[in-house]
């Protein structure tokens, strides 16, 4: 629990400052650590909503803040940008307890929800954050997460955006209804649209989109049928994007998915890194999106 200082997001000696950041901390008798971006309109006198970024298993957070280009959109918005580091071996080759993970490489009992917890604590106390505007989002490993902490982590996530990554809790249960916007690619090869196969289920049994969707959908009391809309394809870049949105459910949670014909193991609206990871949309900015999202969804 919150102790009253944290709540009322009172700072501590040495304040972050805008601009990038990393702290370190002591978790579990390990080091471990996060990277801030503040932006250049932050007032430390006015409580600033915060976004929790979680890169993909094998990368880290200076690789999430690239490949996203969220610190661009922290600093439109006002928002304050966290990138968690995952657990791993050094610095680079890191991954989330996502939920079910199988393997002895991934068996570790490492508790990223314990750890998010001492990050948004250890936040606090060296910025102004308003904590019923604090945020999720993801890829991959990283958009497992996202509903791990929404199912652990309700009375402190307001909501999620996970990207090109599906539910891996086997069975969520929520203090709360959690609003979720999902982007997922019909063509993604990492983590197919259609679930875990039977190799990956060894290692990590995420759920298909259909099924998150639909146990989302539940879970916020939202209505079984979603409302269908074909969005404008805008650029010639082979994918189309269909917007799902199941709601409002209880408390005016909504669950809502970007499906996108065609789209790989991207950030929709961001250029991909490695020919592999198939195709990017540019046919909507995953990062608008999300942000205004967000601002919808405050914890109430």
């Amino acid at each position: 629990m919150l102790t009253l200082t944290l709540l009322l997001s009172v700072v501590c000696a040495d304040p972050l400052a805008a601009g990038d950041h990393t702290r370190e901390l002591e978790f579990n008798g390990k080091s471990r650590s996060y990277a801030v971006h503040v932006p250049a309109k932050y007032n430390p006198k006015k409580p600033a909503p915060v976004v929790l970024i979680y890169h993909g298993a094998m990368t880290n957070a200076n690789i999430m803040a690239v490949f996203t280009g969220l610190n661009e959109k922290s600093d439109e918005a006002g928002f304050l940008a966290v990138y968690p580091n995952g657990n791993g071996n050094g610095k680079l080759m890191l991954v989330w307890n996502s939920g079910g993970l199988r393997g002895k490489a991934l068996n570790e009992k490492f508790d990223d929800v314990a750890f998010t917890t001492k990050i948004l604590d250890d936040l606090a106390t060296v910025a102004s954050v308003d904590p019923k505007r604090v945020y999720a989002t993801g890829i991959s490993n990283g958009g497992m997460m996202c509903y791990r902490l929404a199912s652990e982590l309700s009375d402190r996530i307001a909501a999620i955006a996970p990207v090109a990554g599906t539910l891996a809790v086997p069975e969520p249960k929520l203090k709360r209804p959690v609003p979720v916007m999902h982007f997922h690619g019909t063509a993604d090869k990492l983590v197919p649209f259609t679930g875990a196969d039977e190799r990956a289920r060894k290692i990590v049994p995420f759920k298909s989109v259909d099924e998150t969707m639909r146990i989302w959908a539940r879970l916020d009391g939202c209505p079984e049928e979603p409302a269908v809309t074909s969005l404008p394809d805008k650029a010639d870049d082979g994918t189309s994007v269909t917007r799902k949105c199941w709601g409002p459910g209880q408390d005016g949670a909504e669950v809502v998915l970007y499906v996108i014909d065609g789209g790989g193991h991207t950030w929709p609206g961001k250029p991909k890194f490695v020919e592999f990871l198939g195709k990017s949309t540019r046919d909507i900015s995953a990062n608008d999106l999300i942000w205004e999202f967000f601002e919808k969804h405050p914890l109430k």
